[in-house]
């Protein structure tokens, strides 16, 4: 333990609860777990994020639109690197998150035993290296999960054969999903399913007015677990902006552009294409004859500190444009929160129900890709097609409403009384009771 963290240590209270913050080493879960942490650290309790030391810092240097005065309140504990981690296999980052359970539990162990209770809050794939916390008298763990609960509901269903009571027309309507995930990525998740009933209880980032269907099935199916439930989300950065350089030729062309004008076109930080879907792709959105904003980057390695690093233009306020996205949860959660429509294009993984949760239940969306074509290129022509109708048509129009609709709910769902809030506020008073 370095010195600061020695320091750290010794200004913890013998009454104190703190939390500790044990994060899936992937962009999009480290930077949920980040938020969530901020979030907690506005109640004044003490917040430990762990994990290995480059992710850490790969979390740090992609917090840009967070506000630096609540980074400034989380304690950033490194886990010594091992050397697989450079690779950009994802199964080898899986390998990688095995070798933690030691380092985490040691951790645990010396905070434990400074505080009145430690909370250590992880994601589902971290559930075998947080197992110890069963060991220790004042700890306890709560699975933070960071897809929809409709995913978690549906993959409930389908992949562990429960009845989904009331639901069997809509699992009709979705396809198997066969493809969704891969037999590596199963046995991955499978090994962590005996250390999940450790858990206390579960944090979902979505909100009530979102999903309260889904949530309140996922509570009668945990309801003879004892397991709590808190939706707390949508967990974003309080503003949506970043500091950015007002000479960013990105934001001078987007900002002469007419209201509801442009799209702009993500597919996250682990998503490739082939050079043909490239071609296609870009066919598609200049035949569309509408205005389009495409993020290009490389897709993340174990360490993206080696060898080159993409630098990113980072948009401002994207109220009321539209998004192109692989409708991962936190892409959609950020679209649904700006309340802008989507142009779903799933790829894997809890995507294409995520993509069925968009453009099927809550009509925010249109589908670029059905999940039952997921080997066949994509053409120019059905991109163009879609990209036309979200933007430029009656029905488009009608999406467009219900999408801000929803979008200013959710964002007043997180005010002070909103549902998230209460759900947030009452999270914090039962692990502080």
């Amino acid at each position: 333990m370095t010195q600061v963290e020695n320091h750290e240590f010794s200004k913890l209270k013998q009454d104190e609860v703190a939390i500790v913050m044990v994060p899936f080493p992937s962009q999009g879960h480290l930077n949920q777990l980040l938020q969530l942490s901020c979030l907690i650290s506005s109640y004044h309790l003490p917040i430990y994020y762990v994990g290995l030391a480059t992710h850490n810092h790969q979390a740090r240097i992609r917090a840009k639109v967070l506000n630096p005065s609540n980074i400034a309140k989380i304690h950033f504990h490194d886990l010594p690197n091992p050397e697989l981690i450079a690779s950009s296999n994802l199964e080898t980052v899986w390998d990688v998150s095995m070798l933690l359970r030691d380092p985490i539990a040691s951790f645990i162990r010396d905070i434990s035993s400074k505080v009145r209770r430690v909370v250590v809050v992880h994601e589902p794939m971290m559930s075998y290296n947080v197992q110890d916390v069963s060991s220790l008298p004042n700890a306890e763990s709560y699975i933070f999960n960071s897809i929809s609960v409709f995913s978690c509901y549906i993959m409930m269903c389908l992949f562990l054969k429960i009845s989904g009571q009331h639901e069997e027309e809509l699992l009709k309507k979705l396809y198997s999903f066969e493809g969704v995930t891969t037999d590596e990525a199963m046995d991955f998740s499978d090994s962590q399913h005996p250390y999940m009933d450790i858990r206390s209880g579960d944090i979902h980032n979505t909100s009530k007015v979102i999903e309260s269907k889904y949530i309140d099935l996922m509570e009668q199916a945990e309801i003879s677990l004892n397991k709590k439930q808190w939706a707390i989300g949508p967990i974003l950065p309080a503003k949506l902006d970043c500091n950015l350089n007002r000479e960013n030729i990105c934001l001078d062309w987007l900002n002469k552009q007419p209201p509801r004008s442009v799209l702009y076109v993500s597919f996250g930080t682990i998503t490739s294409f082939s050079d043909k879907q490239i071609k296609e792709l870009m066919m598609g959105l200049e035949h569309s004859k509408q205005r389009f904003i495409w993020v290009l980057r490389d897709v993340d390695r174990g360490d993206i500190f080696k060898g080159k690093l993409e630098k990113l233009s980072c948009l401002q306020d994207l109220r009321k444009e539209r998004f192109m996205s692989h409708c991962d949860w936190n892409s959609c959660l950020e679209s649904i929160t700006m309340g802008v429509s989507i142009a779903a294009w799933p790829i894997h993984t809890d995507q294409p129900i995520n993509g069925f949760l968009v453009t099927e239940i809550l009509k925010i969306g249109l589908l670029v890709r059905d999940w039952g074509k997921r080997e066949e290129v994509v053409s120019a022509s059905t991109i163009k097609n879609v990209v036309r109708k979200l933007m430029a048509s009656e029905e488009g129009g009608l999406i467009r409403k219900r999408a801000e609709e929803l979008g200013e709910a959710v964002r007043q769902s997180t005010d002070k009384g909103g549902a998230s809030q209460i759900e947030l506020d009452s999270f914090i008073a039962h692990i502080t009771r």
